[in-house]
């Protein structure tokens, strides 16, 4: 008996049901119930029909919605179908079994389990099913053991290895799964991280569709992210950071030319800085095309590579910046590097800005590459971008850095004032 017919059966049997359980739209108990910004709690389905109808405002105060993202009350959910339970059981003993109970036994004894993980993609990607009932199945001890084994047993069988990683990322990247049940599943994965890891890179190396290898590259982020102690291993992957540089749409010989992603480009991006931070990587990152990937990701169309994937790719140049090879790659094509840095580095946010302004710094002034300087001098408006960096809210390190970069050009106030398009007349900081 699903959740929906225990409850209505509940109050045909005269169960008398807390007040707040019940939508303020249907009246009826709440099975998905979500909160809007106002704090006022809806059924999923009666507040979405309310705006899907074209109401922006909040059926109980009438207030505007400044936004209309719906967050699922899992306290309150849970207090329903704890409820729920205990006045089944006083009734008719009607304490039901789990929707999906079924699906980790078949996923444990059957020989082709991709089946059984599409079904369970299906049932944490069904609306229809509730937060509360998801969040109970993957905090069960077996999930997140079941998973993990079945990944790690069957990473040469790629139609179940992509099914299986799907399941994964799903429920590492959606909103609604608890972070602590999150913890459970990356907790295995990383019980076996060699065999985990080696899963992963079988997919980004062979996956039959984009989406496939973008579920990987989430799940590897999630590694990194919550157990930066693995960094280290992961990166001495062979192969790994190719097939990184290759996910986020690198031109590299030997690698492949593959059309740019964008879901792709955020997760290869998000997994690369993540191992930038390993000494050792660098060099093989650089060696692998990590710049120019990176320089094409700032050429991008903005719908394509937005704010906080240049973001990323700066921070990337920035590392790549701190090699003699970076720098060379960097500057051996400096007009266009120069230009595409210049272009972002007003449009990102802060941490952006000064990974821009690092890699001017490392190339013009640290290490003095004429073809850089010159680059920037030449670029429309570019000096004039450092001078506005300069006077604006940025860190100490950057105003600093700027100054470096003015000093370098040799920029006086006419040349300056000309190309800025304004009556405000700025002090020269030399």
């Amino acid at each position: 008996m699903g959740r929906k017919e225990e409850i209505v059966q509940l109050q045909n049997l005269g169960v008398k049901v807390p007040s707040f359980f019940r939508c303020p739209i249907s009246l009826d108990v709440m099975k998905s119930p979500v909160s809007l910004c106002t704090g006022i709690t809806y059924d999923r389905s009666s507040i979405r029909r309310w705006l899907d109808s074209g109401n922006n405002t909040c059926p109980a105060t009438m207030q505007p919605l400044p936004s209309t993202d719906l967050v699922p009350n899992l306290t309150l959910q849970r207090l329903i179908n704890f409820w729920s339970a205990s006045a089944a059981a006083d009734t008719a003993d009607l304490v039901p079994s789990h929707p999906a109970a079924d699906l980790l036994r078949d996923l444990s004894s059957s020989p082709n389990s991709a089946p059984c993980l599409r079904r369970l993609a299906d049932f944490l990607l069904d609306a229809d099913n509730e937060d509360f009932d998801k969040n109970r199945l993957i905090a069960s001890g077996s999930c997140a053991t079941t998973l993990t084994s079945v990944v790690n047993e069957n990473a040469s069988k790629i139609e179940i290895l992509e099914a299986g990683v799907r399941v994964l990322a799903l429920i590492l990247t959606a909103e609604f799964i608890e972070e602590s049940n999150k913890k459970l599943v990356v907790s295995s994965l990383v019980s076996n991280l060699d065999s985990s890891v080696s899963s992963l890179l079988s997919l980004l190396k062979e996956g039959k569709n984009p989406d496939s290898r973008v579920d990987a590259a989430r799940v590897l982020d999630s590694i990194l992210t919550s157990f930066p102690d693995s960094r280290i291993p992961i990166s001495e992957k062979p192969d790994l950071i190719p097939e990184l540089i290759r996910l986020i749409g690198s031109t590299d010989e030997g690698i492949g030319k593959e059309k740019m992603d964008r879901s792709a480009i955020e997760a290869g991006l998000s997994c690369l800085v993540a191992i930038s931070g390993v000494r050792r990587a660098r060099a093989l990152m650089v060696k692998k095309g990590v710049v120019a990937a990176a320089k094409k990701i700032l050429t991008a169309d903005v719908s394509m590579a937005p704010a906080t994937a240049a973001e990323k790719a700066l921070k990337l140049l920035e590392v790549a910046s701190g090699l003699p090879e970076g720098r060379s790659a960097i500057c051996e094509s400096a007009e266009d590097f120069m230009g595409a840095i210049l272009g972002r580095m007003m449009k990102v946010g802060r941490k952006g800005t000064e990974a821009a302004v690092m890699v001017l710094w490392s190339v013009c002034h640290l290490f003095r590459d004429q073809r850089a300087v010159e680059a920037v001098m030449a670029a429309n408006g570019g000096v004039t971008k450092i001078l506005l960096l300069m006077q604006s809210d940025c860190s100490p390190a950057v105003r600093h850095m700027s100054g470096d970069l003015l000093k370098d050009f040799r920029v006086n106030s006419k040349s300056c004032i000309a190309g800025y398009d304004t009556k405000t007349t700025h002090i020269m900081p030399f």
